[in-house]
């Protein structure tokens, strides 16, 4: 056990995943931590707002059960994951198509599809959908296979370019990539044109996507940044605390003063990390917008993501999330989020609805005047943009005394985010001269 006799060993400033990750490892190795948090609740983007019994999440970011900081976070071993369907369902020319099932995630039981007023309009498209020919399924199938196969440092070997600029490359054919392999890596990626995301994290998003199933956190995202801080000594964890100033050995707050300590570790969102930092890079960033409807009935009780490959308005994706995760709705009721991407994001919130009611109907096949708008989030820096060259291991050490961790310095997801802190944790622990670290354990097969 190292002194106690500062108020801290180290700091931590920001109680999102990474931050709050990061506090479990420290002290796991005997390290006295104490976590400063500017906002009233803790989880940063991370957040759920309840209105009505609603459990509406602000952002939306898809996680995969082969995440594997998932299962290495001690924290987050009680969490409860809600998966979507394998595959997804892709909507296009007018019909819902499930594609896209890895080879251990085979669907066996159908779900039923309702529609109000439609008709079953919904079911009778997925009936009558041609099936993609054989070879075109097998060349799929082969590659998430082998994808799913590579090891990470071969991904990460391959040349690096926009991401849109290799899926021709990719040996499948043209429908393909434009009617499955271009809307899922934009919903997982968050960038709808695939541009300005370097083609390595587009890889390593497309192996996580192969090795698991996607999923949403039962309760809400803010279920996971909960569940953490539940999980600290009590008191390591204080909201509502503003850090203006940061050094080696102190943090200097609006509240409470002055914190000594020997370390401080920065796990803010960008922007804020380069205010604590001067000379951090700030980069760009995706903005996502969230639209949460309650309808009278669900029109579709498959708990699927569904994709617009054909862009026929502003969303990217959408889901009748009560039935992927029936805690987020009060019991009977109906929760259907849709996921706004890239310029629409920033649209007015009148205008933006019309459109997404009109294109959700189209998607659903059912008619959306009797739905009810719960509430929009907008969240202008949501994700951070990825361009190439991307440097997927940012360093996490400013100086010794002096570091950083957050989805900003790794991969644009909350693997990315977590896995930041697992290094930075271990810069710290090394710069203290404590050898600690983790055995690896096996993943289990995904389900």
């Amino acid at each position: 056990m190292l002194s106690t006799a500062h108020h801290a060993d180290v700091v931590i400033v920001g109680a999102g995943i990474a931050g709050l990750s990061a506090a479990h490892q420290l002290t796991s190795a005997g390290v006295t931590v104490s976590v400063l948090e500017a906002a009233p609740e803790v989880g940063g983007r991370m957040a759920t707002e309840q209105i009505d019994g609603f459990r509406l999440d602000r952002t939306s970011q898809l996680l995969t059960t082969s995440h594997p900081e998932l299962h290495r976070t001690a924290g987050l071993a009680d969490a409860g994951m809600r998966t979507f369907s394998p595959g997804v369902l892709v909507h296009s020319a007018g019909r819902l198509q499930r594609t896209g099932e890895t080879g251990s995630t085979r669907w066996g039981s159908p779900h039923a599809l309702r529609s109000v007023g439609g008709a079953f309009t919904v079911a009778r498209a997925l009936a009558s959908a041609p099936r993609p020919r054989q070879l075109d399924q097998a060349r799929l199938g082969a590659s998430l296979a082998r994808l799913a196969a590579t090891p990470v440092r071969r991904v990460l070997a391959r040349p690096e370019r926009p991401t849109a600029d290799v899926l021709p490359a990719r040996g499948l054919p043209p429908r393909t990539v434009h009617g499955f392999l271009r809307p899922l890596l934009s919903a997982l990626l968050c960038d709808p044109e695939l541009t300005t995301t370097s083609s390595r994290c587009a890889d390593l998003a497309l192996r996580g996507y192969a090795r698991g199933r996607l999923c949403v956190p039962a309760g809400g995202a803010a279920a996971l940044p909960q569940l953490l801080a539940d999980g600290l000594p009590e008191g390591t964890v204080r909201t509502g605390v503003r850090v203006t100033d940061v050094s080696t050995t102190r943090v200097r707050t609006e509240e409470l003063g002055e914190i000594h300590c020997r370390s401080v570790l920065v796990a803010t969102g960008a922007r804020a990390a380069a205010a604590l930092l001067p000379g951090l890079r700030v980069p760009a960033f995706h903005p996502v917008t969230v639209l949460h409807h309650t309808a009278p009935a669900p029109p579709l009780t498959d708990p699927a993501l569904i994709l617009d490959a054909d862009r026929s308005g502003p969303v990217a994706y959408t889901a009748v999330m009560s039935e992927v995760d029936p805690s987020r709705a009060p019991e009977g009721r109906v929760l259907i989020s849709s996921t706004v991407l890239g310029a629409g994001a920033g649209a007015p919130a009148a205008d933006l609805e019309d459109r997404v009611r009109d294109q959700l109907a189209s998607v659903y096949g059912t008619p959306t005047d009797e739905w009810e708008l719960l509430t929009v989030h907008h969240t202008p820096d949501a994700v951070p943009a990825t361009p190439p060259p991307h440097d997927l291991r940012r360093p996490v050490r400013v100086l010794s005394g002096l570091y950083v961790c957050g989805d900003h310095r790794d991969t644009s997801t909350a693997q990315g985010a977590l896995f930041s802190a697992r290094r930075a944790t271990h810069a710290i622990l090394a710069d203290f001269g404590i050898h600690w670290g983790y055995e690896p354990t096996p993943l289990p097969a995904a389900a």
